[in-house]
């Protein structure tokens, strides 16, 4: 008798997490639903609603393609490249910052990692403008380099392995000591083979970081060679008409890559942010 019940409440549950997965879902849908067919089409059957919102009539490529004759693909490849090279750097620093502030006992320690904490609690708009200036009066503005530093340093990414690194063991690290190994040593053969979890979650958010990046790109270039993916998408917007179909497309080429991405390394990501609780 009491299955009965139980059986119905799951399966209520269950459509209440159908509806509610769909209400997130259908923006997504709607955005990539738009990149295949004319903004026209778009606009029309958006009122009155009908299915053909998240289904297109009549599909197309022509958005796609408008997006490629316009050179998005070498705004994404700069956006890719900066990600990248963020990614990498970023990790060197943030896990040899992350292995200093739990393993290697020094003064003012917990001083730091109070600053490291409140470094990704002030947002980024609060600096940039300073940050840019400083950046020009290094002469490093229009390049590269501009785009990739302000990512290096990243609070969330140092507090993330940190917290990883406080759930090893100490004893292992000790034990090295005894052998005669350094402090390097212990960081690059212990730790970071036994923390690829929560590199991979730390690399996640230093690529996101650059990924999504507009204030900044803006403030430190001003050539078309330099801009990223964000930047050029809003320039897609003229003064007096847009090519809605082509925003579309490159929206959906912004957004496909990362989730695609995050998808992929979702379990890694989970386990380096539930680590976020471990004992100091």
């Amino acid at each position: 008798m009491n299955a009965r019940p139980r059986l119905l409440s799951r399966a209520i549950l269950t459509a209440l997490a159908v509806v509610i997965s769909l209400a997130f879902l259908a923006p997504v849908l709607w955005l990539l639903a738009s990149t295949f067919r004319s903004a026209t089409e778009t606009f029309a059957s958006s009122s009155p609603l009908s299915w053909h919102v998240l289904w297109p009539q009549d599909w197309t490529l022509d958005n796609l393609r408008s997006a490629i004759d316009s050179g998005f693909l070498s705004a994404l490849g700069n956006s890719l490249a900066v990600a990248a090279a963020t990614v990498v750097v970023g990790l060197v620093v943030s896990s040899a910052a992350a292995f200093a502030l739990a393993v290697i006992p020094f003064r003012g320690r917990g001083a730091v990692f109070t600053v490291v904490v409140l470094s990704f609690l002030i947002p980024f708009e609060a600096i940039a403008i300073p940050l840019s200036r400083i950046i020009s009066d290094w002469g490093l503005a229009n390049t590269l380099v501009a785009l990739i530093l302000p990512g290096l340093g990243n609070g969330l990414a140092v507090f993330t392995l940190r917290q990883f690194f406080l759930g090893i063991p100490l004893s292992l690290s000790e034990a090295a000591h005894l052998d005669g190994a350094g402090w390097f040593r212990i960081y690059w053969s212990i730790y970071l083979p036994l923390t690829r979890p929560a590199l991979i979650g730390a690399g996640l958010i230093l690529f996101l970081f650059q990924w999504q990046a507009y204030l900044w790109p803006i403030l430190i270039t001003s050539t078309q060679a330099m801009d990223l993916a964000p930047v050029a998408i809003a320039k897609s917007f003229g003064a007096f008409s847009s090519d809605y179909g082509r925003v579309f497309a490159e929206t959906a080429i912004l957004a496909v890559i990362p989730a695609a991405i995050l998808l992929g390394l979702q379990r890694f990501f989970v386990t380096s942010v539930s680590s976020t609780g471990s004992k100091e």
